[in-house]
């Protein structure tokens, strides 16, 4: 009667095994997917920032001379006029760049979704381990 306990135990240890090594394998490639995700979608946002960037700087120089000559019909003097529209670009610069830093501060390349799942399959492995 003893062998057939040592069978049932060792065949239930080879099954828990293969199931182990079978959530492991998903595991992984749940996370490969989500952090490929990841690094795409954050790629393609940064190519349309360069490229948004690019026609931005074209339009800033030709909207900027454009301006400092406005500007200098109106204060009689272009030396000034050229002081006060590059104040208050800069300052617009400052406050796009603080901007664009706390925007970036929340972005993450961590699989959320990959570790809350195994965070889950672990608490479900250790409670049938223990009960």
């Amino acid at each position: 009667m003893a062998e057939p306990s040592n069978t049932s135990i060792h065949n239930l240890f080879g099954e828990a095994l293969r199931e182990s090594s079978d959530l492991a394998s998903k595991e992984f490639a749940l996370f490969r997917t989500e952090l490929s995700q990841n690094v795409r979608t954050m790629f393609i946002g940064l190519a349309m920032v360069v490229v948004a960037a690019i026609f931005a700087i074209a339009a800033i120089m030709l909207l900027t001379e454009s301006l400092v000559e406005w500007l200098a019909t109106v204060v009689n003097s272009e030396a000034l006029a050229a002081l006060i529209v590059g104040c208050v670009m800069a300052a617009i610069a400052i406050g796009l760049g603080l901007y664009g830093r706390s925007a970036m501060s929340s972005f993450s390349l961590l699989p959320e979704r990959t570790v809350r799942s195994v965070k889950r399959d672990t608490q479900v492995l250790s409670e049938r381990v223990s009960g």
